[in-house]
């Protein structure tokens, strides 16, 4: 009856007075009764008229450096700071950063659901800003931090500005840790992520940190079409995937202007106690463009003193894909390494990639001598291009080569590469002593402007094509001759169609090369040509 009444909006002081006017004689009885109804009606009634609505279910929320944090969050009345934002967002929640700097310290507390993530960006034609300026650092310290969240979009974002110079602290533009999963960050500006300790105090940081530090793996990662920059992460790196982390897509960034490594997917370190976890593995590393990449400008010694950053880093992580990038004008371009003994670099595959002008190594493998002896173990090179790198001379004054294979490199193969050593160096491949086995390389072509040309097969010098093929056991179908890019002035490391590159590759390794060339057009073209580039 109650719910009749309601629905109908009947004026509940009319029937009191007909009520009590009908049944006048029974006051004393019926009061009570009719009071008690009145009371449950009204009560009804205030809460269908004024329903408590939660605010997770609202689906947008705006953040304005003019907005005040008891607003009610709408376009009209945004809130302050992002932290508030985020502390009422819930599964579906998409929050707008109004441009402006916001100087905080933005800690993710709820995560979104598969279909109903939570999305953190600027608003649309604007730039937000989120800042460490001025802000204290103590330990290990992040501009964003995400601890055991899921489904959750970082996009249109510029993360700068977080600084100590304090030793033993560390400092992170964005931190991903615990059991994380399903995190996406993308078109974000990170930068000026600076540790400024003296390196003997300890001097780390990161632009983007992922630390799998559970007894549950972080699991679907994007970091995708990023500009990364200036950041001084001494002797940490850009962007770092370190420990339990598993089924992760970096691609499309841009890294540049460095003091450490750009890219590293690690193993064996701090990430995790447990060792059967501490790796990154089933990773893919793709369409980025790095550059710049260089330890001289840090006060690491041993970063200044060598050729010791490095574009990408694989170390002691496992079935890791790099594909497509273009790395130039770094220290060194890739490396499959290993700095743990316990922990060899396995089952990568380094395919279709631009690696030029780099001061040291186009390519490095293996452990280092005289410090680790993990190694490489496994893992495929296949179709990229190196043109002049090593340009400058190694730790002891060596020709450090455009591929080098340090100790302990087993059951590796180096096939359908273009590699085009300096006119002034001639070092093509180095293989610096006999440890490791069953290494194949065949399918290459080489080619160098000078009069010296130079390989070196277990420590032993081969000065020409025929006895670097004798003593190698290998590069039987290989040839030396100039590939005839399509220009290098302008600049293009594509091939022309005069090239000898074309139609001469192996296919016996099927899906290894990929399905698509540097340039994004399809690998298999008939016979797979040699080098990043398909022609057509």
């Amino acid at each position: 009856m109650i719910d009749c009444l309601i629905k109908k909006n009947v004026d509940f002081n009319l029937m009191f007075k007909i009520m009590k006017k009908e049944i006048k004689f029974y006051d004393t009885l019926c009061v009570p009764i009719i009071v008690f109804l009145l009371l449950t009606i009204t009560s009804c009634k205030e809460q269908i008229i004024e329903p408590n609505v939660a605010m997770s279910s609202v689906t947008e929320y705006y953040v304005s450096v003019s907005g005040n944090d008891y607003s009610s969050g709408t376009q009209t009345q945004p809130f302050r700071t992002i932290n508030h934002a985020l502390s009422v967002a819930g599964p579906g929640a998409t929050i707008f950063v109004r441009q402006g700097t916001y100087v905080e310290k933005v800690n993710f507390t709820s995560s979104g659901t598969s279909g109903l993530p939570i999305t953190l960006k600027s608003f649309p034609n604007e730039k937000a800003t989120i800042s460490g300026c001025g802000l204290s650092v103590t330990g290990h310290e992040a501009l964003m931090r995400l601890s055991s969240i899921s489904w959750i979009n970082i996009e249109d974002l510029e993360i700068c500005d977080l600084r100590t110079s304090s030793g033993g602290n560390m400092v992170d533009g964005i931190l991903i840790n615990g059991a994380s999963s399903n995190i996406t960050i993308k078109n974000c500006h990170i930068h000026n992520i600076e540790n400024n300790a003296s390196p003997s105090v300890g001097r780390e940081g990161h632009a983007i940190n992922v630390i799998g530090n559970s007894t549950l793996p972080i699991t679907s990662i994007s970091i995708e079409n990023n500009i990364i920059h200036d950041n001084n992460t001494g002797t940490s790196e850009n962007l770092t995937i370190n420990g339990y982390v598993s089924d992760f897509v970096v691609s499309g960034n841009q890294i540049y202007n460095g003091e450490n490594i750009a890219i590293c997917i690690a193993g064996g370190y701090l990430g995790n106690s447990n060792p059967l976890y501490n790796y990154a593995r089933n990773g893919v590393i793709k369409e980025n463009n790095i550059w710049n990449i260089d330890g001289r400008t840090g006060p690491v010694p041993t970063l200044q003193s060598i050729a010791g950053t490095i574009g990408i880093y694989i170390d002691g992580a496992r079935y890791i894909t790099v594909e497509k990038n273009r790395v130039r004008d770094s220290d060194r371009g890739i490396g499959l390494v290993s700095e743990n003994n316990d922990f060899p670099t396995q089952y990568c595959i380094v395919r279709n990639n631009f690696i030029f002008c780099n001061r040291a190594e186009g390519i490095l493998m293996g452990g280092y001598s005289g410090y680790t002896g993990g190694g490489t173990i496994g893992c495929i090179i296949t179709n990229n291009t190196l043109y002049e790198n090593a340009r400058e001379l190694g730790y002891y004054g060596e020709e450090v080569g455009e591929i080098r294979l340090n100790t302990n490199c087993s059951y590796n193969e180096i096939h359908n590469n273009i590699i085009y050593a300096r006119y002034d160096r001639g070092m093509f491949v180095r293989k610096n002593d006999s440890t490791g086995i069953f290494n194949g390389i065949n399918y290459n072509l080489y080619y160098t402007t000078g009069s010296s040309t130079k390989w070196l097969w277990n420590g032993a010098v081969c000065n020409t094509f025929a006895s670097w093929k004798g003593s190698s056991g290998g590069d039987s179908n290989s040839l030396f001759q100039n590939p005839q890019f399509l220009s290098l002035s302008p600049f293009s490391l594509n091939l022309s169609s005069s090239s000898p590159a074309i139609n001469i590759g192996y296919n016996g390794h099927g899906a290894s090369a990929g399905l698509f060339d540097i340039d994004n057009q399809a690998r298999y073209n008939g016979i797979i040509d040699i080098g990043a580039d398909e022609f057509y």
